[in-house]
């Protein structure tokens, strides 16, 4: 007959972790467990301790200890002088090559915005405190606008950056303006958490964004979030204020949305 066995090494991480960490079904479970401990890190800001790090994954400490021990070793995790862990810098190369694929991925559908609008149009994702813009489409006129990709902006002056943040319940979002700051751009730039507040809602009421030449003079931008994306992302379209009039945004905005929509259904195919 059969002796009971007493669960050891993975098996008893397995039997002690949380939800988080047994979330993930049909992988290798070392590799759900570090993925599950980098997607918690970057949650918290992108430095926690390890007992941040059990609570929220619900393993045990020397799972815990073991695996971050094999990322920083690996340049994906570092150790700081306080002991508490952060993301490595070798995730920024991964983030570099993620970020090119995804700008091949989103170009089909901004191109169709533009053929079908006029104007450019622009994908963009929260990068900490700001907004990254990771592809864009330009339009064929001689006057248009030109963000170059890459470019890192405040997200409470612009279309993508409203339209982002109007996807986090109101005290991150305010929290995030807060430590971004909100210097007036234009005399049109909200600049107070009250009133970025009040804007939010009317976004969420909408379901798009205007940047209604709050962060460059003569230009309006029409925003949407990306929304059940595998990640927060928001696509635009902007021009000068002469082209980009308040019925040509009516018209737009349900072509954005749509694109939006589109673009979430093709990512989550491609991952």
């Amino acid at each position: 007959m059969a002796t009971p066995q007493t669960a050891t090494g993975e098996d008893a991480g397995e039997s002690a972790a949380g939800p988080a960490a047994r979330a993930r079904s049909g992988g290798v479970q070392s590799l759900d467990r570090a993925f599950s401990l980098l997607e918690i890190m970057a949650d918290a800001g992108g430095e926690v301790s390890l007992s941040q790090l059990a609570d929220a994954s619900g393993l045990p400490l020397p799972t815990i200890h073991r695996i971050i021990r094999t990322l920083v070793g690996n340049g994906y995790v570092r150790q700081l002088p306080s002991r508490r862990y952060a993301l490595g810098p070798r995730l920024i190369g991964l983030g570099e090559s993620a970020s090119r694929m995804l700008g091949t991925w989103a170009r089909p559908h901004l191109a169709q915005l533009v053929e079908d609008l006029g104007e450019t149009a622009n994908l963009a994702m929260l990068d900490g405190d700001k907004v990254v813009y990771v592809a864009q489409v330009p339009s064929p006129h001689a006057m248009r606008m030109f963000t170059e990709v890459g470019r890192r902006v405040l997200p409470h002056s612009a279309g993508v950056g409203k339209a982002l943040l109007a996807q986090l319940p109101e005290h991150e979002a305010l929290s995030t303006v807060r430590r971004a700051g909100m210097p007036a751009a234009t005399d049109r730039t909200i600049t107070t958490p009250e009133d970025f507040a009040e804007e939010l809602d009317r976004i969420r009421g909408r379901g798009y964004a205007i940047d209604d030449g709050e962060q460059e003079i003569g230009v309006r931008c029409l925003a949407v979030p990306v929304q059940g994306g595998p990640s927060m992302m928001a696509i635009s379209i902007s021009g000068p204020e002469a082209r980009v009039s308040w019925d040509f945004v009516e018209k737009a905005a349900p072509i954005v949305q749509r694109t939006a929509v589109a673009l979430a259904n093709d990512l989550n195919h491609q991952s």
